[in-house]
């Protein structure tokens, strides 16, 4: 029993706590499930990434080997040095980065008006909104499609980005507005006082505090755009309208396929999104935790 001496009187000290061995156990448990999970998961990127280092025998050479002796880039060299794979991935970027930034302004101005204003149909457009999510794309497809051609915008970028925005804009509305449901009416009414407008308070005050909540909304629809596939088949038609996701499904030929190009471009198409959550991943937890909140 140790024995602690402090203003002149003493004070026994039991031993210190040591962890149940039933927690211990949970832990270690826990630890195996998520390393078990994370090479579950991490084991197809990996073989993705080798394999685009390999020829096409030698992906399919039995047993199968992680690295094998003829080592190269050609893939990334053929993809990076062909134009018209290039115009995939500037498509891809101008496309995704266009959607993201358009859903950002809308959202925000949207989320705004339903967080701080009360208007007639108020609630019914937010259950509309919500709805919106719970319809499969695959059954728009026919009924865009028409409505694409009908206006003209067949086989261009507005027919795209508009179309992607009609999928991206419903999670964006309600991420900010739950956002902006957990920031005090107090800054409104200070912005107020001091004589300036609403769209003051909204861009130089709770924009700016909004961060995470925009880098989270950015991300998913950046996302969305870039990996989307059935619309960007279905509304473009030539070759340097093609994105990323489509242009590796046409590395599928008639008679063979080129496995090693379709890895190095998937892992080029990882890129982008990888770097997004490398860099913004702080704000991208705190976003989705802060806007998860009943709008």
């Amino acid at each position: 029993m140790a024995i602690v001496v402090q203003n002149s009187a003493r004070i026994d000290v039991g031993p210190p706590r040591r962890r149940p061995p039933g927690k211990r156990g949970q832990k270690t448990a826990l630890l195996a499930a998520l390393t078990v999970g994370a090479l579950f998961s991490g084991l197809p990127v990996l073989w993705m990434l080798a394999s685009s280092f390999k020829s096409n025998p030698e992906i399919f050479a039995t047993p199968p080997r992680l690295v094998t002796p003829g080592f190269s880039l050609d893939a990334y060299t053929t993809i990076l040095t062909d134009p018209v794979k290039l115009r995939f991935f500037g498509n891809s970027y101008l496309v995704a980065l266009s959607v993201t930034l358009l859903t950002l302004v809308v959202a925000v101005l949207a989320a705004y008006a339903f967080s701080r204003y009360e208007f007639a149909g108020k609630r019914v457009i937010n259950i509309v909104i919500v709805s919106v999510q719970a319809v499969p794309p695959i059954t728009l497809l026919i009924p865009y499609f028409g409505l694409v051609v009908g206006l003209g915008l067949y086989n261009t970028y507005p027919g795209l980005i508009l179309t992607y925005m009609v999928f991206t804009l419903p999670y964006a509305i309600i991420m900010m507005t739950g956002y902006f449901n957990t920031l005090p009416r107090e800054l409104d009414e200070a912005v107020k006082v001091d004589g300036a407008g609403p769209m003051t308070a909204l861009w130089r005050i709770l924009v700016p505090i909004s961060v995470p909540g925009l880098v989270s909304v950015g991300i998913y629809t950046f996302m969305i755009a870039w990996n989307e596939f059935l619309f960007a088949l279905t509304l473009t038609r030539t070759e340097n309208m093609r994105t990323v996701p489509i242009g590796i499904q046409l590395l599928m030929g008639q008679h063979s396929y080129e496995w090693n190009e379709m890895m190095a471009m998937s892992i080029l198409g990882c890129i982008p999104v990888l770097i997004l959550f490398l860099f913004f991943q702080r704000y991208f937890i705190g976003g989705m935790t802060a806007g998860a909140v009943k709008v």
